[in-house]
């Protein structure tokens, strides 16, 4: 067995040392800083909403579709069918409600001149097809030229200074582009009254939650058809302005990127070295410190150590390692811990959701993990200086209030049937993902 001692370390006067056992990141928490309770009761200096017919707060929302670019699909739902509707025209936007949108980032992190000057992409003939066809409908062009002109406009660009050829060949990025957002339809949930009632992941209920998911993954895969020399596709949901979102308009963004990115490398250094390290340093860890949030038949969640933020960490269980070749029991499972999480840390509370999967082209393999980060913390002089960064609040503090609020959301039957804290059966390696490696 490992020495998890190692990596968790409590001090006389209460210091909890914790070294994340995948990065190697050194983290204190420091008794006596006040931990302020998780709630999502209105807050005193929220402000009223003016109320509309159709949503009209941001960019994202249901009046302002022809301020995004041209959308790639749309899920709708009829009775108790979701049915998805692809690449959408002007005049047609409106003649359904979706649950989510797939459309394009207006700012790419990684733009269309990249792949093109540095692989020689070629965007594939049905997609030019789908291109020429949006420009020739006249709301379509109209459409195009307008989100070209302002996004020209927000570069510092007179849109008069660039011809017509250049802009139709700037629109290739909203045709053929790997950045892409997957949008909710909503952005104050139902009869909201103040400007803090978001609507979050958290407030979904978890078949909506599960379809959010659901669809994020299709996205993965249609970004991977397009577009040969994408390597990994990094997954994300930055909730609220402190998380780096640009709306508190709940979305997911799905970047393509030519490499691994330097967590999974260096994850999948350590996985060759020890192929069931995510057991024994993930829900085996949690489980010998008591960190245990929630656990059902298909994932786990525990507040994990040795992160700059509180941070919690949910594993599939599944011996798939690619989250679209999970079953629909296992995708539903894994989903419904993320949203019980969410759901407990409420809407108030600006988080980051991040992906972890095993690469394409790896073939060492990890389970399929998402971590939620709070971020109620800036770092600051001294962690800069020591690179030993403060985390205000436990990993036991976090395991506390994240159950107390599970308990509450299980009796309210606002989430999935799990089970919570001392429930959970917590076996030794419960992640089946090794099981392709024999």
């Amino acid at each position: 067995m490992s020495n998890y001692n190692q990596y968790f370390l409590k001090m006389a006067d209460g210091t909890l040392k914790q070294i994340n056992p995948f990065t190697g990141t050194e983290v204190w928490t420091v008794p006596g800083r006040a931990s302020k309770p998780i709630t999502n009761d209105v807050p005193a200096n929220a402000k009223k909403i003016e109320k509309k017919k159709k949503e009209d707060y941001c960019n994202f929302c249901e009046a302002m579709y022809l301020n995004t670019p041209p959308e790639k699909e749309r899920l709708i739902k009829i009775g108790k069918k979701y049915i998805s509707l692809y690449n959408q025209f002007p005049g047609t936007l409106n003649a359904t409600q979706p649950v989510f949108r797939r459309i394009p980032n207006l700012f790419e992190i990684v733009t269309m001149e990249y792949w093109k000057k540095n692989f020689d992409y070629k965007i594939p003939d049905k997609i030019i097809k789908l291109k020429m066809e949006y420009l020739a409908d006249k709301k379509g062009r109209e459409h195009v030229f307008h989100i070209i002109d302002m996004k020209l406009k927000l570069l510092g660009v007179d849109p008069q200074t660039v011809n017509e050829e250049k802009k139709i060949e700037m629109a290739d990025a909203f045709f053929a582009g790997g950045h892409e957002l997957i949008v909710a339809h909503r952005h104050y949930v139902k009869d909201a009254v103040y400007d803090t009632q978001l609507y979050s992941s958290g407030e979904m209920t978890p078949d909506e939650h599960y379809q959010y998911i659901k669809f994020t993954i299709k996205g993965m895969l249609s970004i991977y058809r397009n577009n040969k020399y994408v390597r990994y596709i990094s997954v994300f949901q930055n909730w609220l302005k402190p998380a780096g979102a640009s709306f508190d308009h709940l979305h997911k963004q799905l970047v393509a990127i030519d490499e691994w990115g330097v967590s999974i490398e260096r994850e999948m250094t350590l996985l060759r070295k020890n192929p069931n390290i995510y057991n024994e340093m993930g829900p085996n860890l949690a489980r010998y410190f008591n960190l245990v949030i929630a656990e059902n038949d298909y994932a786990i969640a525990f507040a994990d150590i040795g992160h700059r933020f509180p941070t919690i960490s949910i594993f599939s269980k599944s011996e798939k390692i690619y989250p679209y070749d999970l079953s629909d029991s296992e995708l539903k499972g894994f989903s419904d811990m993320i949203h019980s999480i969410h759901a407990a840390l409420t809407s108030q509370i600006a988080t980051n959701e991040e992906w972890y999967y095993t690469p394409e082209d790896s073939i060492d393999i990890m389970p399929w993990h998402i971590l939620i980060k709070l971020r109620i913390n800036i770092p600051a002089g001294f962690e800069g200086g020591t690179k030993i960064y403060i985390n205000p609040m436990s990993p036991y503090d976090l395991r506390d209030k994240i159950i107390t609020r599970l308990r509450d959301l299980r009796r309210q039957k606002k989430i999935a049937k799990i089970l919570i804290g001392e429930e959970c059966k917590t076996r030794q390696n419960p992640l089946q993902y090794y099981l392709k490696q024999r």
